[in-house]
């Protein structure tokens, strides 16, 4: 079951290859994002030393009193891979251009993972074209409809 998105990875990415990782929650955290309340956007995966953290990921509290004033939304977690998969993320991620986005995070049994990307950024040319390639795509959909 998806339990929160990034919206904007494939439009803002070109997505070259995709893994699957653990990550290092609390409780309360858990119960945020079964609650669909999290956001994926601006957050991106570091690889220092042996270690992948993710960055800039928000997940806002449930129950916001029921958490303890040094809760930070948007705290850097851990991710749980294993140190072969972490030391071709740091290579793939060492290469000219390439980013490693978070794309879903999403429950498998009663674990949470997260999926990421190895992305390329796009240029604005390139999300131009998407978007007139949508949109024709959309207006053919129209004509279509309405012919029948």
């Amino acid at each position: 079951m998806n339990l929160i998105t990034h919206k904007r990875a494939h439009f803002d990415f070109e997505i070259l290859e995709t893994l699957e990782a653990g990550i290092s929650l609390l409780g309360h955290e858990v119960k945020s994002l079964r609650a669909h309340q999290g956001k994926l956007e601006g957050s991106h995966v570091v690889v220092r030393g042996a270690e992948a953290f993710l960055v800039g990921a928000s997940i806002t509290p449930l129950q916001p009193k029921n958490v303890g004033k040094d809760y930070e939304p948007e705290r850097t977690r851990k991710l749980l891979m294993t140190a072969e998969q972490i030391k071709e993320l740091s290579q793939k991620s060492d290469a000219r251009g390439l980013t490693i986005v978070p794309l879903s995070m999403y429950s498998k049994g009663r674990l949470v993972k997260l999926s990421l990307g190895i992305a390329r950024g796009k240029k604005k040319g390139d999300k131009r074209e998407v978007l007139k390639k949508r949109d024709t795509e959309r207006e053919i959909n129209r004509e279509l409809k309405h012919q029948y």
